[in-house]
């Protein structure tokens, strides 16, 4: 079924096994049906309260997650688009600050596919006319799109004017997709994903980036430059760091001295800091220094880097194992891992690994090498994963096992200081699942 999508709801999962018959998205990437659904369905995208849409690689997610975190703090009311779900499919759409209810989506899962069958639209596009629906139905005073894929050909792009623009950081990721090769695109891997996520800048509207190399920087600066759109790199107009545990920012309306995010990992610094960025360049709401205080304690992402609480799953460890979660699968990923866990001894780290086979497991096993105790590969249930053939030739111990409850189990005799499960959000949502600990 695409994206795993599934419900308990009988009238949601009629219309999502309707969804699973559409393509996932390969090979249809473009703005020319989701043009032609939304017209069906009476143009939502072109009703919707300030819009904030934010791409990357790595990192999106969280950055939505702050300017949420923001705009509530605010006491404002903010609808969030994310991709993909963990668990249910209903954490794609929040509406007002709640995950939309069943019989809602049902219905305009429903109405949208209807409208839309003989245009043959992808898993994705229908399910972005659905959320825009919703969003322009529900009264709030933000909305939030996170990038599907890429930026220029993704189904979100259909908004013509956001309020604020965002590119978080930037690495090679769904190659099938944004390296595929077309005239005219940068030839270096790595630019080309520059280019493609710049796609989402346009005319009069602020477009705030992280801090990229030069080649990357220059694509994108000449795509924001032939869109008329306000380029706003980190390191001129903005900036932020962290020094004397708290995070420090400043731009041209001045500096603000902020509590490190309560979420974990020191990359979630940039993911904050972008966020302020994008809300205090724009002026359809306004946002309070002491909101963003609050933003940095209240943000919440998901299977990124999170601690796993007391339940089943948890609970088959001792008590004192640190247990955590990340769904995070490129290199990127890896290198954030390895920077939360870089105070761990060495050896201390077991890892719990379902990854997609045509995902690198060398991303996430290289740079947390030195700290790996064992490797134990559990497979990735509906999709293709590596096996633990994939593993032979490794310095540590590598097992198998049918899923990671299993695993744990294992793990539990050998009394461990640290257990990350990681590779792939599928597996994630899996473990979230069988912990009882589902997002909200």
């Amino acid at each position: 079924m695409a994206d795993g999508a599934r419900s308990d709801h009988p009238a949601v999962q009629k219309q999502l096994d309707r969804l699973s018959l559409l393509s996932p998205g390969r090979d249809v990437l473009g703005l020319e049906r989701i043009r032609a659904v939304m017209e069906r369905v009476g143009n939502p995208h072109l009703s919707l309260p300030p819009v904030f849409h934010v791409a990357g690689t790595n990192g999106k997610g969280s950055t939505c997650a702050f300017l949420r975190a923001a705009i509530e703090a605010e006491g404002l009311k903010a609808h969030v688009y994310s991709s993909p779900h963990l668990v249910r499919f209903n954490e794609r759409i929040r509406l007002a600050g709640a995950l939309i209810e069943d019989e809602y989506l049902a219905a305009l899962l429903a109405h949208v596919l209807d409208a839309s069958e003989d245009i043959n639209p992808s898993f994705f596009e229908a399910t972005t006319a659905a959320a825009m629906l919703a969003f322009a139905e529900t009264s709030a005073d933000a909305c939030i799109l996170e990038v599907g894929l890429g930026g220029r050909l993704d189904a979100t792009n259909i908004v013509p004017a956001p309020a604020a623009t965002g590119m978080a950081a930037l690495g090679i990721d769904h190659e099938a997709f944004l390296l595929s090769p077309e005239g005219g695109t940068p030839a270096d891997p790595m630019v080309r994903i520059a280019w493609e996520k710049a796609g989402i800048a346009k005319s009069d509207v602020p477009l705030l980036t992280q801090k990229y190399r030069d080649d990357m920087a220059k694509v994108v600066a000449e795509h924001a430059a032939a869109t008329h759109a306000k380029y706003l790199p980190r390191g001129e107009n903005w900036d932020a760091a962290v020094y004397d545990d708290q995070l420090h920012y400043r731009d041209e309306r001045g500096k603000l001295t902020l509590p490190l995010p309560a979420l974990p990992g020191p990359h979630q610094a940039d993911n904050a800091a972008l966020a302020i960025a994008m809300l205090r360049h724009q002026h359809e709401i306004e946002v309070s220094e002491a909101a963003f205080r609050a933003a940095m304690g209240w943000a919440q992402w998901p299977a990124r880097l999170q601690k796993l609480s007391s339940g089943p799953l948890r609970d088959i460890l001792p008590r004192d194992t640190e247990t955590w979660l990340d769904g995070g699968h490129n290199v990127n990923a890896g290198e954030a891992l390895a920077a939360h866990f870089d105070s761990c001894a060495d050896g201390s780290i077991h890892l719990v690994l379902g990854m997609l086979a045509n995902k690198d497991p060398a991303a996430i096993v290289g740079p947390l090498k030195p700290k790996i105790a064992s490797i134990t590969v559990v497979p990735v249930e509906g999709h293709e994963a590596h096996e633990m053939a994939d593993f032979v030739g490794s310095e540590v111990p590598v097992s198998d096992a049918p899923n990671a409850m299993e695993a744990l189990k294992v793990i539990a005799t050998q009394k461990p200081e640290t257990v990350m499960i990681a590779g792939s959000l599928y597996l994630a949502g899996t473990v979230l699942e069988a912990n009882r600990q589902l997002p909200d």
